[in-house]
């Protein structure tokens, strides 16, 4: 179903040039800290794991340092597992979760695993609560080579420094209101297409790959993450966010195509979380905790396997 809304900048039909795009950056605004409610969570981690800086981004060196979060414990005869979190700055579960895991569970799993975790991949993102980078680059559309978002080509040289394989890869998103209130309204305009409007599912959700799909991988990852909250009904046709569901709580994706961090790999196992902290059943805690449990599950899934 198409849409009357009309985005405040650009017109209609038309793509936007760097005028329309700086527009846009400048009514932007700083609304938390990346370093005060995510470094400073990171450094205390720093005794039991090892703190990587693994770059910053050139918007502001010093103010945006990208971290990852390594096990000690590091093996080459032990599968490697790698967490993203905040490849889109303003999915805060994303981020929180990330680091919930490391300061809870990683622990617990790291005879078995080498644990990356990058847990915001988009700082300025988490800041400005913002989808895109200041270049209205949407980063979880930029895996890929020669990619347009510093904070893709970052995480995509920390994986290639690692020199091994990676055997799983859980990326921790949220779907908001605020998808179909600002950033599919943005990208429309953007992209001089009509803004049509979608249905926020009010639940968890995963995201698995089209060519690797791994059914049952998915299925004990929801099952984990039940526990905790509710899983995300299908719209009337079957789907949820426009695609077909696989299984309850379950779509798939072509994740290279489309350049998602999901698919930087060659992972055999492979999801997006994706959380709405927007519903009136859930709390903040309880959807950093939804993310713990999509990892946890993930990972006692392979531990049965290995």
């Amino acid at each position: 179903m198409s849409s009357s809304h009309s985005y405040p900048i650009g017109a209609p039909g038309q793509k936007w040039s760097d005028k329309e795009k700086a527009v846009w950056l400048k009514q932007v605004t700083i609304k938390r800290s990346y370093q005060d409610e995510v470094v400073k969570k990171l450094t205390p981690l720093g005794e039991r794991f090892d703190l990587l800086q693994y770059g910053a981004l050139s918007y502001d060196s010093e103010k945006y340092p990208l971290f990852a979060l390594k096990t000690r414990n590091w093996d080459s005869n032990k599968p490697t597992v790698l967490i993203t979190g905040g490849v889109h700055g303003y999915e805060t579960s994303g981020v929180h979760g990330a680091i919930q895991f490391v300061a809870t569970e990683a622990d617990n799993y790291s005879d078995t695993f080498n644990i990356i975790v990058a847990p915001c991949v988009s700082p300025w993102g988490y800041e400005t609560i913002n989808r895109w980078n200041p270049n209205a680059v949407d980063p979880n559309r930029s895996f890929y080579e020669n990619s347009p978002s510093e904070e893709s080509a970052g995480l995509m040289a920390l994986v290639a420094s690692l020199g091994c394989d990676i055997l799983a890869h859980i990326d921790l998103h949220e779907t908001t209101d605020t998808d179909e209130l600002e950033f599919r309204p943005a990208l429309a305009a953007r992209d001089g297409i009509e803004y049509v409007k979608g249905m926020i599912p009010d639940g968890f959700y995963l995201v698995g790959d089209t060519d690797n799909p791994q059914d049952e991988f998915q299925k004990a990852t929801i099952e984990s993450v039940r526990k905790v909250t509710h899983i995300a009904p299908p719209d009337g046709e079957g789907k949820i966010i426009g695609e077909a569901i696989t299984q309850e709580g379950v779509i798939n994706y072509p994740t290279k195509k489309l350049g998602l961090c999901s698919g930087l790999t060659n992972c055999t196992y492979g999801t997006t979380t994706e959380v709405y902290p927007d519903s009136p059943l859930v709390n903040d805690q309880e959807c950093n905790d939804a993310q713990v449990a999509a990892v946890t599950g993930a990972l006692d899934y392979i531990i049965k396997l290995l």
